[in-house]
């Protein structure tokens, strides 16, 4: 039953089958386009990452942008989801 897999489900199990494995989780996701959302992107990864939302659609990200989310991010106090 789903009850018996919950049980003994554990975290590892979950992280060993995503295309991810052996790769470290992100520490910043940069989302472009303006949207401030998800989209169920690396949910599972992301879970402690730190996100930096950008006006510009991704053709047109440049050096700075990404310059811009560096910056705001080394200013950030990361807590890891305390």
């Amino acid at each position: 039953t789903i009850d018996e897999v919950a049980d003994v489900l554990t975290i590892d199990d979950i992280t060993d089958h995503l295309y991810t494995k052996g790769v470290p989780d992100p520490d910043l996701l940069i989302r472009t386009s303006g949207e401030q959302r998800l989209s169920g992107f690396m949910l599972w990864q992301s879970v402690h990452s730190e996100y930096y939302f950008c006006e510009a659609y991704w053709p047109d990200f440049r050096r700075v942008d990404f310059l811009r989310a560096l910056r705001d991010y080394g200013q950030r106090e990361r807590r890891m989801g305390k």
